[in-house]
């Protein structure tokens, strides 16, 4: 009996990729194999001319669908040029490299993906024509008058652990209409990965229901805050001393690290890193204990045990998780190597 794979890709849309999907139907011989390559339209998806367009997509992950159910899966893809060989627009080669290299170091990362539901032109909650109480009272609330969209989000997070995927949790956000689910503890490509097949699964699921997430670092100008994708990272020595949490901090500060890692992470971030709730600004570099209005937290009781992870505060929730990953695990597993605490 045959089944539907729905092949998921990143295209090459700028200044953020967005998710692509379409269903190839395969037949029993295929289950348990290696699941084979597919061509789409890269002149449709901002990743090729009209004269040269055929790319390719090549498996990576899969796992059941939980919309449709039964035999039928998700495959999330790597987009290839015709020559089998990494398109421009796939990040996630050049975090397999890095992966693989600071593989014996260990690295692990949860990351928060915090979202909006928008109803039409408005964040859901927002009245026509005006703004609803200030924030306050929102986050990880609790009834009508304060969460909306609650019924979206226990469907997605009931069809993330239908697919297997390593969703550790979930909460209302500082602003109506705003979510948060992590991914993780997981490897950085598994974490990357399972993070964007949940995306592929949010928006999917708010279709169901009428409405769309976006993932729009400031979707409301003025004293509103932003959405993140806050990145917890620790290697096998962070997870073992303190020094090493000390080390990593450090390094991410160095020269032009912070800057480097800021460009990358997420168009609009300037709008969201203002120093202002519960941000650094985008052009200064600091680490603290307990602090989000740092660059980098260090979670209390990580100081009060003396090992654990960081948490890099600064990714918009745009930020695209291989590009993040691999910044975070060849930024600190380099400066822990250089410092002998591996």
């Amino acid at each position: 009996m045959s089944f539907k794979a729905e092949y998921i890709w990143i295209d090459g849309t700028e200044p953020t990729a967005k998710l692509r999907s379409k269903t190839k139907i395969l037949g029993d011989d295929a289950k348990g194999t290696e699941l084979p390559l597919w061509g789409f339209d890269g002149s449709s998806t901002n990743q090729a001319e009209g004269h040269a367009s055929d790319l390719v997509l090549k498996p990576v992950f899969s796992c059941p669908d939980p919309i449709r159910g039964g035999d039928d899966i998700l495959v999330l893809c790597e987009v290839l040029g015709i020559d089998l060989a990494p398109h421009a627009s796939n990040t996630r080669a050049a975090l397999a490299e890095v992966a693989e290299r600071f593989a014996p170091q260990e690295p692990v990362f949860g990351i928060e993906q915090e979202y909006t539901f928008f109803a039409g032109a408005r964040p859901l909650g927002f009245p026509e024509g005006g703004f609803p109480a200030p924030q306050g009272g929102y986050y990880c609330g609790v009834g009508a008058d304060e969460i909306f969209g609650r019924d979206v989000v226990e469907a997605h997070l009931d069809n993330c652990l239908k697919a297997g995927l390593g969703i550790s949790g979930i909460n209302a956000e500082v602003m109506p209409g705003q979510w948060e689910f992590q991914v993780g503890p997981l490897a950085p490509l598994e974490v990357a990965d399972q993070l964007w097949v949940a995306r592929w699964l949010l928006y999917r699921t708010a279709e169901d229901f009428g409405v769309s997430a976006t993932l729009d670092p400031k979707p409301v100008k003025g004293d509103w805050n932003g959405a993140g994708a806050h990145t917890n990272f620790s290697t096998k020595a962070m997870r073992e001393g303190y020094d090493a949490i000390i080390t990593a901090c450090e390094s991410l500060g160095e020269g032009s690290k912070p800057l480097d890692h800021v460009r990358n992470y997420g168009a609009g971030i300037d709008d969201r890193l203002t120093g202002l709730h519960e941000t650094a600004p985008w052009n200064e570099y600091s680490y603290g204990v307990s602090d989000r209005g740092a660059s980098v937290r260090i979670p209390w009781q990580v100081e009060r045990d003396g090992k654990g992870y960081i948490e890099d505060r600064r990714p918009n929730a745009n930020v695209d998780p291989y590009v993040v990953t691999r910044l975070l695990v060849d930024t600190c597993c380099t400066a822990l190597e250089k410092a002998g605490q591996v």
